[in-house]
């Protein structure tokens, strides 16, 4: 009898959760805000005495700042607007909290618009909120550092992957990080960021792909990776039988995920931390590409705001399977943010 296609692990450190705790009060909070191409997204936390964190508020919209990029080569007005907006809102859920530190970082959109300055000088005009553009070898250290407690040990390494808007960051992780309890640090080895993502592809391609444009993206990102894949032989390692495992966090992966698990809404406990296999992966992305945009619009766990992009998300990991045909994916909702709060977590800890 085959296995199931998709496994629920249990092993990985959970996802934070709210705490009431009245200990938890006094002590300080972190704040990480992740402005990317397509998502504002922010995170406050304080200490776990346990370990992590407990989070105690949150915010995430799509705002689409890299929206018309990819032709213009500037941030459009209607999107910089949209994107201040949801800026505002999370200064004034900040103003709320007794913040410790804080870290506000900014991607691809930013990192590629002519008008980049312009728009962080409006956005501490308009909201007092200072951002910071980070290069790409920073943005996938921070995702890793969010999500690498979803890692397993007793492997040869790992593809950790992030498609975002403006691009998709890969890492090929090293599976001699050192362990310390249940914390692992494992050794990023290399890491590349690729100018695909599913808003530049869906802009550039269209929404709706087609048979031959969804091959075609496909085959761009295949062409993209193969510089890295030769770098370290990751093809031919598995081939002769290496353990190698892949770890998938990004809008695409964690709505496939939902997706996958026909939730009539989507759920983080579910999805953090879910196993599914290749050719379920396959099998979702067909059936999301024949469907209409309207159609995709009103699925539960994609949304109008996502309709015109999962297809294009799809391509993208797609590729990624093809070119390491590892045959399970792990898929992680956290990331950058995550990474940023550990990041100030522990600098407050090791001053202290």
């Amino acid at each position: 009898m085959a296995a199931p296609p998709i496994r629920r692990t249990r092993d990985a450190t959970p996802p934070p959760a709210a705490s009431g705790h009245p200990a938890a009060v006094a002590r300080p909070i972190f704040i990480a805000l992740d402005l990317g191409t397509n998502n504002c997204r922010m995170l406050a936390a304080r200490p776990d005495p346990r370990g992590g964190f407990r989070v105690v508020d949150s915010f995430s919209r799509i705002t689409r700042l890299g929206e018309g990029l990819h032709e213009s080569g500037r941030l459009s007005e209607a999107a910089m607007t949209r994107t201040i907006e949801a800026l505002r809102v999370c200064a004034r859920k900040m103003a709320r909290h007794r913040v410790a530190g804080t870290r506000m970082v900014a991607t691809a959109a930013c990192r590629h618009a002519a008008n980049t300055e312009a728009f962080l000088h409006r956005v501490f005009t308009e909201t007092g909120l200072r951002l910071e553009v980070i290069p790409p070898n920073e943005e996938a250290r921070l995702a890793l550092a969010g999500c690498s407690p979803l890692l397993r040990a007793g492997t040869q390494g790992a593809v950790v992957f992030d498609i975002g808007g403006g691009s998709t960051e890969l890492m090929w992780v090293a599976a001699d990080g050192a362990r310390d309890g249940p914390t692992h640090r494992p050794r990023i080895v290399d890491m590349a960021s690729l100018p695909l993502g599913v808003v530049t592809v869906a802009e550039a391609r269209g929404g709706d792909l087609c048979d031959a444009s969804y091959a075609a993206v496909k085959g761009d990102v295949l062409a993209a990776l193969a510089a890295f894949d030769a770098r370290h032989g990751i093809a031919e390692r598995l081939a002769s039988g290496d353990s190698i495992q892949m770890l998938g966090t990004s809008g695409t992966v964690t709505t496939l995920g939902g997706v996958m698990l026909d939730l009539p809404r989507y759920d983080r406990d579910s999805v953090d931390g879910l196993e599914v296999d290749f050719i379920s992966i396959q099998a979702v992305s067909r059936r999301l590409r024949h469907m209409s945009c309207v159609e995709r619009a009103h699925h539960p766990c994609i949304g109008g705001e996502r309709a015109d992009l999962v297809v294009s998300g799809c391509a993208i990991l797609e590729a990624i399977c093809d070119m390491w045909p590892v045959g399970r994916l792990r898929i992680a909702d956290r990331g950058i943010r995550e990474g940023v709060l550990m990041d100030l977590m522990g600098a407050a800890e090791a001053s202290a």
